[in-house]
């Protein structure tokens, strides 16, 4: 299973996020749940280092974990972004189910 966490802040205001596990929809290198959340979560990063001012910390480890938080206030692109990617992450939520992803939302 997946576990997709979004970080938002008091003013509802998206801070980062983390990704970690595998779906075991199929096997490895076939797992297309995986491989639909892995390029959304990659393809946001590298958004918003290319196409933002924003700074962030990145951190990834073992089994595809990937942590995200922006070090300084986001601007508007930056949480486009990362609204993209909570839209897109969700969407495969709903269209599985919730049998091989969960979505969480944290006030931090």
């Amino acid at each position: 299973m997946i576990d997709a966490v979004f970080y938002k802040d008091a003013t509802d205001k998206y801070i980062g996020f983390s990704v970690s596990g595998h779906a075991g929809y199929a096997k490895r290198g076939q797992d297309i749940v995986c491989s639909a959340v892995s390029a959304l979560t990659i393809n946001t990063v590298n958004s918003i280092e290319k196409f933002t001012d924003n700074t962030y910390k990145l951190e990834t480890g073992a089994s595809g974990k990937i942590k995200f938080k922006f070090t300084s206030d986001s601007d508007e692109k930056g949480q486009l972004l990362l609204n993209a990617l909570v839209l897109g992450i969700t969407e495969i939520y709903k269209e599985y189910d919730g049998k091989y992803l969960q979505v969480y939302f944290k006030e931090v």
